[in-house]
């Protein structure tokens, strides 16, 4: 059986397309083929990696990469995790289907978080966003034919 190749698209590439990819490698890796980018590149969130880190998923060793980087790839979905990707989502060939799963940014919970308050460690809060990701990608690919 061939795997379904995603792409998680976002707009730095740092934080909510990193923990998908990650989660895809490594709760649907057998079936799919997943990959991360950006409209820009951030950079990856080191609080990303820590949340990651704790429900035990590595993503240290991802890099953050540009949608220019896949501009040869066939992608079988494009899942936009962001609204400004969603919303300036590029063109992509056909047979390639753009789904939005939008899911709130971490780094700006963290911030609120902290004009609020709270320590670094509940800054780390906003794991509520990794698992909502992870939630979702227990639905692949079931949920992509909706």
């Amino acid at each position: 059986m061939k795997k379904i190749s995603i792409l998680f698209l976002c707009t730095g590439n740092s934080c909510r397309s990193q923990m998908a990819e990650g989660w895809t490698r490594y709760l649907k890796g057998d079936i799919i083929n997943a990959f991360s980018a950006g409209i820009e590149t951030h950079g990856l969130n080191p609080d990303a990696v820590k949340v990651m880190a704790e429900a035990g998923v590595d993503i240290s060793k991802q890099k953050s990469k540009n949608l220019n980087d896949f501009k040869d790839t066939e992608f079988d979905y494009v899942i936009t995790v962001c609204d400004h990707a969603n919303e300036t989502c590029p063109w992509f060939p056909a047979g390639c289907k753009v789904i939005h799963a939008g899911f709130p940014d971490p780094p700006r919970l963290a911030e609120k978080l902290a004009e609020n308050g709270a320590s670094e460690a509940q800054q780390l809060d906003c794991r509520q966003v990794r698992d909502q990701i992870k939630a979702y990608i227990e639905t692949l690919p079931g949920a992509l034919h909706k």
